[in-house]
């Protein structure tokens, strides 16, 4: 009889959620301007969590971090990844901050207390109904392992490794051109006909 009892309130918990979900849902429509509730988000990780197959979330890198893969792998994440979250991986980008939900900010605990397991999944698979693209390829790839290497550095990382990754970010076309622009100036080249002048 308790059982019953419990089964029956566990069920009308379950609707009520369901139904104040609903109606959070209704009242937002699928604007992605707000943030998600603390309850969208503990509901998200979980469901994350439970997508990660064990055998995946088991994995150990096979990858040894050694300066030179560090440094590849920082390189990688500023060409690939910091238009979303941030050479230091604080998610606080332009793109990042308007995603819905947004960027993670990768140093905290939510990030690094995954598995390497868990975090190469999430690169090589990506995330549905997210911002975060599946990256990787059938095969298993290393640099996603490297990423993975490089996401345990984050908390660590330096102002040296942050200024050396903006050689790395990418950049538009005329970004560059300006770039060039101010180059040729400080060589004295005279400025291109309808060129910036500075």
């Amino acid at each position: 009889m308790k059982i019953g009892k419990l089964a029956i309130t566990v069920l009308l918990v379950l609707v009520c959620i369901f139904i104040l979900g609903l109606v959070a849902f209704v009242q937002g429509g699928i604007s992605a301007r707000g943030r998600p509730s603390a309850l969208e988000t503990v509901v998200a990780r979980r469901l994350r969590k439970l997508g990660i197959p064990s055998s995946a979330r088991n994995q150990k890198n096979p990858v040894q971090s050694t300066p030179e893969v560090l440094a590849e792998a920082r390189h990688h994440f500023a060409d690939h990844c910091a238009t979303c979250h941030a050479n230091d991986g604080s998610g606080n980008t332009t793109i990042g901050q308007n995603l819905y939900p947004p960027a993670p900010d990768m140093r905290l605990p939510e990030t690094q207390n995954l598995s390497d397991g868990e975090i190469y999944y999430i690169i090589h698979n990506g995330v549905r109904l997210t911002g975060m693209p599946a990256w990787g390829v059938d095969e298993p790839d290393l640099d996603s392992w490297k990423l993975v290497i490089f996401i345990r550095h984050l908390p660590q990382l330096t102002r040296d490794e942050i200024s050396d990754m903006e050689k790395f970010n990418p950049k538009s076309e005329s970004e560059r051109q300006e770039e060039k622009e101010e180059e040729d100036f400080l060589n004295g080249k005279p400025a291109a006909e309808g060129g910036h002048h500075h």
